[in-house]
């Protein structure tokens, strides 16, 4: 098992139930890598979850993709500041006061030096280029876009942002070495892209940028979780 690598995976846990969660985050105990909450765990479990992974040593992405008017979002960053987890998701399209305030808010609320942090979502994952111009009416292209909402993330003091590896290496280019890029739609090889449009392997994500990848379904749905995880790099 490659430990380091491991670090790099968060096992996005979308379960609707907080047994289940936790069964499959003892399985992956002491492996090294994040678990992700969701909008569909934290749903049925709130910020307990959070709280209860933090205890078995995990650090915990919390993916609630907060998407309101900026006095509604930084309100809700401030309530979540200290559940425990170490990254949030807002998303970028809500505008540049929103995550700015947004994070001043989380800084301000944060009583540890190693706060909450937040990332922004870009384009997410399930949207391909005829979705994004004839659903959404965005005229830019995708990547275009996910560039655009980076930078401007970015500006807003964000610490990354949530895009698909398909889009990391000009990310990477545009945001620099520190600047998080955390992206899903992961698919070990041979495995199937289910409700993703833009899918890499795991190798492939970290090898264009990529911070960390998350990855569900191919991790969550096997038989033994933990030996899932083991040959995520085959």
């Amino acid at each position: 098992m490659n430990s380091e690598l491991n670090e790099r995976v968060m096992v996005a846990l979308d379960v609707d139930d907080r047994k289940k969660a936790l069964e499959i985050a003892k399985q992956l105990q002491g492996s090294g890598c994040w678990v992700k909450v969701g909008l569909e765990l934290y749903s049925i479990a709130g910020t307990e979850i959070v709280r209860e992974l933090k205890q078995m040593g995990f650090r915990v992405f919390l993916d609630l993709k907060l998407h309101d008017i900026p006095n509604t979002v930084k309100r809700t960053v401030a309530v979540l500041a200290n559940c425990g987890a170490d990254l949030l998701t807002i998303h970028c399209s809500g505008g540049y006061p929103m995550m700015a305030e947004s994070v001043e808010t989380a800084k301000a609320a944060s009583t540890s030096e190693n706060g909450l942090k937040l990332v922004g979502i870009t384009v997410l994952t399930s949207l391909d280029e005829e979705r994004l111009h004839n659903e959404l009416g965005v005229g830019r292209d995708l990547k275009e876009q996910v560039l655009k909402l980076a930078e401007l993330g970015q500006s807003a003091g964000l610490a990354g942002v949530v895009a698909s590896a398909q889009e990391a290496r000009e990310l990477r280019a545009q945001c620099g070495p520190d600047f998080l890029l955390i992206t899903p739609g992961i698919r070990p090889a041979g495995s199937e892209t289910q409700d993703q449009a833009r899918t890499l392997t795991p190798r492939e994500a970290i090898e264009a940028g990529s911070s960390y990848i998350v990855v569900g379904r191919p991790i969550t749905r096997a038989e033994n979780p933990r030996e899932a995880l083991e040959h995520l790099w085959d």
